[in-house]
């Protein structure tokens, strides 16, 4: 099935082999250890997004591929998963764009996740994760659930250029508010910090504070971006666009490096984590951690 939109993008209805990636122990940066994706391309149209980049073989980034058979997966694979680790969502895209309020997958996902028990970390620059208040609600009792909201900037005209189809970053404040009013656990994900646009120290400062008036535990920072085939040539068309002079600058400064760091990141890093320490914000994620299984003693052990 083939539906157009506006933007000349489609939504293509697919059918996966398998759905949940798994590695051995929680990646260090956000603790997942089951991806689920349960569509590929995005919507958003971040101007930066890695996803873009050619080794993920996505013809169209602005078409969205929906896995109409994900939730049937997810029930027939997570049976099989002896370790309880932490499901993420949003790597290929995010989990709460526009075409969710019709599909439902990622509501139809934290159902199944709710009912086996596992833990979830979504991140998401979506308002729309408020909609799911209640299942977030049961996986954390149950185990363990975090909501990270990707957050770049404060300002909400900058936020339009660089992230076009998300939501305005107020509003994802709004969401990170409303969910810890309601005991949802909150943080932030403060990448990339755009070089050139984003890395000053007023924009920094000003997000962590907005992120503790909104009620996150935590900000994951990583000031700089990455850049490689695909993803490159896109990001330079819209600095063209959108940020005149700025292109020149970052190929003068980076060439062909797959990492770029914000300007007088190491400054940037230290004032950060100093603002952070005085009002109590966490800068790492807080991880699901299995309770152990009591030892039953026998005989033997008591003697």
């Amino acid at each position: 099935m083939l539906s157009s939109t506006m933007d000349e993008s489609m939504i293509k209805e697919i059918t996966a082999k398998t759905l949940l990636s798994h590695d051995n122990k929680p990646d260090p940066w956000f603790g997942i250890q089951y991806n689920m994706n349960l569509y590929r391309g995005c919507s958003h149209q971040c101007i930066y997004c890695d996803s873009r980049s050619a080794c993920y073989q996505i013809e169209n980034f602005a078409d969205t591929l929906v896995k109409t058979n994900a939730l049937e997966l997810l029930r027939k694979e997570l049976p099989g998963k002896r370790m309880k680790g932490t499901i993420g969502t949003g790597s290929m895209n995010d989990p709460y764009a526009p075409i969710e309020k019709k599909y439902q997958l990622t509501r139809g996902a934290l159902k199944i996740i709710a009912e086996y028990g596992f833990p979830v970390h979504v991140l998401t620059k979506s308002n729309l994760v408020c909609r799911d208040v209640d299942l977030l609600l049961e996986i954390q009792e149950r185990s363990f659930a975090l909501v990270s909201f990707t957050i770049t900037t404060f300002d909400d005209d900058l936020g339009k250029k660089v992230e076009p189809g998300a939501p305005l970053v107020s509003e994802r404040f709004a969401a990170m508010n409303f969910l810890a009013s309601q005991g949802v656990r909150v943080g932030v994900s403060l990448m990339p910090v755009l070089p050139f646009i984003e890395d000053n120290w007023e924009n920094i400062k000003t997000i962590v504070n907005l992120v503790s008036d909104n009620g996150a535990g935590h900000i994951l920072a990583a000031f700089g971006m990455t850049q490689r085939e695909g993803q490159q040539e896109y990001y330079y068309q819209k600095l063209d666009d959108l940020f005149p002079g700025v292109r020149e600058k970052h190929i003068r400064k980076f060439k062909n490096q797959y990492e770029c760091s914000a300007n007088q990141s190491k400054q940037l890093q230290s004032q950060f984590a100093i603002l952070c320490k005085q009002i109590g914000m966490g800068m790492k994620v807080p991880v699901y951690k299995p309770e152990l299984k009591m030892k039953q003693l026998n005989i033997f052990d008591s003697l």
